[in-house]
């Protein structure tokens, strides 16, 4: 070692002492001339010697030649920046690896680290064994050479759960006596670190690798009165700092996106940071995760289940009394039991109450309904939605499915209603039969107070025990259920006040509207509410937070679920049953992370030692590339090379190959105007400029299939550092995080907008936008376009040319469809011509376009021309990409010809003059 360099063969430095003995050598050779007086010597004067020869070497020369022996002779001894102390001993070496799911996020680190042990090990000829806690081998330790381990570190990677104490301490009874330990430890406290200390020390010697970069996880959403909170938890004693919340959800075209994010702040020394979110219903039941951003962790990642999702419930009212009678009214206990967890809508109008989109429509003691307001609920049930019914006096007393089944209804109804335990009864009111294994209210626990006095009754049907999912004591139905479609109905055979049942009353009555997936469960999951239900995989995280597909593994039962006991065969993921969808999670409400502790004999290394680096290289290029310079001096000394050819040579060596390329600006321009180019205004958002890209390519290819066009492949272009004027056309993807143009780039956009040029601008928010009033990227649109030269805008009129250019178009789909287009207004005193179908709106091309229906996307094609994003769904998807690219090669035609076809209005007057 010579401070933080050291030489794997340290003795080739000895070579370093005949430098001196050379310095002599090159001083001698060439040598000394012989001074002769000669008088006929006066003859030559003047005269040029075309070839001439230094009486000595010059000391710069000398130099040069120096250290190009000493590059050699120090590369050859191989130099190490930085390299870790070499462990003695010969006892076998273990690897221990937490590879938790608090180990990912510096996973790379480890693995580095665990590399240079096994180089370290290779050198040595020591055996090693590399173990996982997380997935502890069987048998006997697996010593193997180094080289095996190399070739197998690279598969290694964390798992999504922390290692179980038991197994552990079974494993470590069967290690070797003599044994030498390297831990690389996730940071994190766990119940069996002190132990297997302990029985790792009596081996042999320990030492303990961390990173310093902090483990943060997240915990469960949880809603309160429509607001989201979030948090996120840390070690102790950190720093003041924020992190970013993701919430990822499906768009409606079914791609998982980034829907909004919200900043959480630590303070010095906290240990969680929370944040609140108000989103609207729409937005908030599309999240299916939650993620902090720059965190790769399972910890770091909160899915979403049906606690996060509060539905929206339409009730259809009629008039309702005073206040005692609407203590009594059935409203009024819907609205206790169903307020605090779903997003309630009133209405005495079936039309105002489907066209909010609910996702279930309760009708109370409803008779009967007319043909159009029986055709709209139908058709609002089979395209998913649920209507939930209750029994009551109207309904026992009407003649609807009596004679056959009412498509609002899931069975027949006999005549009339049943009493039980009243006046003119002799029984007393009946108790609730336990519900049935595979009933959605299975392992719901029934109060002994709820009891049925009255009810309609179900007609005898050979399919009735199919669709009735809860029962009286007797065996009387009293819930029923039928499947249409892609929705369902409901009858309550009772009342939804108590003058029926005392169902109402009780709790039982929230819990198994929650499981009708009427309203939603709380977040925290109840071992009771799991039961023993099977419950089916459906997405699991990894131990980077990287959601897999675990559809096809098998179901797991409740009891197991509830215990939270996660491991190979119980991952954090999403799981489903009868009841609806649960999520498992790393983080809990009341977690807290605490740092792991080593005794004082155990050394501990941090990531913050500097990685050691192979210096041999650099020195043996440099060795090399000094005494060519040296042959190329000693060719000019001597006479042989001119100067320039010197210059030249030296200057091929030592400029990067970037030195020879054409100016960026002449590139630029040779490739804009040797062909007809699109343009793309680079965001700097890697992600986005690559699908601009790809989706330019693939209109490109279009309208060389289709028109005459004939694009060039696409460029992205740097509006601060690019000239524009080279572009007919650029395609400007709007981000949330977009930056603002500078003056200088506001006055060349505003020069291009002015000479013809033309902007389309596209926030990619088209169906998000339907559901707020505006989006992050619609505000920073409206930043951006501030200081443009843009003249007033409207929606695309039917008449406008771009509806015609080339294809007929009624609209222009991109990725998404619906929200308008916005184009340059037409002028006020723009008329349509006698004759004629449209305006003449002269030959002016709009200088720009607004819209977000993420264009690009529906464009994208890779390299082999393939489409890179899914649209919509099977040959409508299809129909809506075809739409798309007609509306690109509508648009590029009319950025190239100008409103030609607009100037048909002049046709008729042409032809007279023409006399034809």
């Amino acid at each position: 070692m010579m401070g933080a360099v050291g030489f794997s063969t340290p003795w080739l430095l000895a070579a370093l002492i005949a430098l001196p003995l050379l310095w002599w050598l090159l001083r001698a050779v060439p040598p000394a001339p012989v001074v002769r007086r000669f008088p006929g010597v006066a003859l030559l004067l003047g005269l040029t010697d075309e070839r001439t020869e230094t009486d000595k070497t010059p000391w710069w020369l000398l130099l040069l030649r120096a250290l190009a022996v000493a590059a050699l002779i120090v590369g050859f001894a191989g130099p190490m920046l930085n390299p870790q102390a070499a462990r003695t001993g010969d006892a076998p070496l273990l690897i221990v690896m937490d590879a938790s799911w608090a180990s990912a996020r510096d996973w790379p680190r480890r693995a580095e680290r665990v590399g240079e042990l096994l180089a370290e090990a290779e050198r040595a000829d020591r055996p090693v064994a590399v173990v996982a806690l997380t997935d502890l081998p069987e048998g006997p330790l697996p010593l193997r050479d180094a080289r095996f381990w190399a070739e197998r570190v690279g598969a290694l990677a964390p798992t999504p759960f922390a290692a179980k104490p038991e197994t552990i301490f079974a494993w470590a009874a069967n290690l070797p006596d003599r044994l030498d330990s390297y831990w690389v430890s996730d940071g994190l406290d766990a119940s069996y670190r002190a132990g297997l200390t302990e029985d790792l020390q009596t081996r042999g010697t320990l030492t303990v690798f961390e990173t310093s970069r902090p483990v943060i996880a997240l915990a469960p959403p949880s809603l309160r009165e429509g607001v989201l909170n979030l948090q996120a938890i840390r070690l102790p004693d950190q720093p003041a700092t924020e992190v970013d919340i993701i919430a990822t959800g499906r768009d409606p075209s079914g791609v998982e996106r980034a829907l909004t994010r919200a900043t959480a702040r630590f303070e010095a020394g906290a240990e969680r940071a929370e944040v609140d979110l108000v989103l609207q219903p729409e937005l908030r039941n599309r999240i299916t995760r939650f993620q902090i951003a720059g965190v790769r962790s399972a910890g770091a990642v909160a899915l979403t289940d049906d606690a996060l999702q509060r539905r929206k419930v339409a009730l259809l009212t009629g008039r309702e009394g005073d206040e005692g009678a609407e203590l009594l009214s059935p409203f009024f206990y819907l609205r206790q039991a169903l307020g605090p967890v779903a997003e309630l809508i009133e209405s005495p109008s079936i039309d105002d109450l489907l066209l909010t989109a609910p996702d279930v429509l309760i009708l109370v003691d409803v008779a009967s309904l007319g043909e159009v307001e029986t055709a709209q609920i139908l058709d609002f049930v089979r395209a998913g939605g649920m209507l939930m019914r209750f029994a009551g006096p109207r309904l026992a007393a009407s003649e609807i499915a009596r004679d056959a089944e009412d498509p609002l209804l899931p069975v027949r109804l006999r005549i009339g209603g049943r009493t039980v335990g009243g006046a003119m009864s002799w029984g007393a009111p009946r108790r609730l039969r336990d519900f049935a294994p595979d009933s959605p209210f299975a392992g719901l626990t029934i109060p002994e107070d709820v009891t049925v006095a009255a009810q309609v009754l179900a007609q005898p049907d050979p399919g009735l025990a199919d669709r009735t999912i809860a029962t009286l004591a007797d065996g009387t139905p009293l819930v029923t259920r039928k499947f249409d479609e892609d929705g369902q109905i409901v009858l309550v055979h009772t009342t939804a006040n108590a003058d029926w049942s005392t169902l109402p009353l009780s709790g039982l009555f929230v819990q198994m509207l929650e499981r009708l997936a009427v309203s939603t469960r709380g977040a925290a999951l109840d071992p009771d509410a799991v039961g023993d239900q099977l419950w089916q995989p459906q997405r699991a995280l990894d131990g980077f937070g990287e959601i897999q597909d675990t559809s096809r593994e098998p179901a797991v039962e409740g009891t197991i679920l509830a215990a939270r006991a996660f491991g190979p065969d119980l991952p954090p993921g999403v799981y489903s049953s009868a009841a609806g969808t649960l999520a498992l999670n790393l983080g809990t409400q009341d977690m807290a992370l605490s740092p792991s502790t080593w005794p004082a004999t155990v050394a501990v290394e941090r990531d913050a030692v500097a990685v050691t680096r192979d210096l041999r290289a650099p020195l043996l290029i440099a060795g090399l590339g000094l005494l060519l310079i040296d042959i190329l001096a000693a060719l000019w000394l001597s006479g042989r090379l001119r100067g320039s050819a010197v210059a030249a040579v030296l200057l091929a060596f030592m400029l990067p190959a970037e030195s020879y390329a054409q100016d960026p600006d002449d590139r630029l321009a040779l490739q804009a105007t040797n062909a007809l180019v699109l343009g793309h205004v680079l965001t700097g958002d890697g992600r986005v400029d690559d699908m601009a890209e790809a989706g330019l390519r693939g209109l490109s290819r279009i309208l060389f299939a289709r028109t005459s066009i004939e694009p060039a492949p696409p460029i992205g272009v740097d509006i601060e550092r690019d000239e524009l004027t080279f572009f007919p056309f650029l395609y400007w993807p709007i981000t949330e995080n977009t930056p603002i143009p500078s003056d200088a780039a506001y006055a060349k956009l505003n020069r291009y907008l002015r000479g013809g040029g033309m902007i389309l601008f596209d926030t990619r928010d088209a169906e998000l936008a339907g559901l707020t009033r505006t989006t992050p990227e619609a505000r920073r649109l409206q930043a951006i376009a501030r200081p443009l030269d843009i003249p007033p805008l409207e929606p695309v009129p039917e008449d406008h040319v771009l509806t015609r250019t080339f294809y007929l178009l009624s609209e222009f789909p991109g990725r998404y469809r619906g929200r308008d287009v916005w184009v340059e207004a037409a002028p006020a005193d723009a008329e349509r011509a006698e004759g004629m179908p449209f305006r003449n709106l002269n030959d002016g091309v709009t200088p720009v376009i607004v819209g977000g229906h993420d264009w690009a996307s529906a464009w994208a094609v890779d390299e082999a021309g393939q489409p890179m994003v899914r649209i919509g769904m099977g040959l409508v998807g299809e129909e809506q990409r075809e739409m798309a690219y007609r509306f690109g090669v509508n648009l590029i035609t009319h950025v190239l010809t100008g409103n030609y076809k607009s100037d048909q209005v002049h046709v008729p007057a042409l032809l007279e003059r023409l006399g034809q």
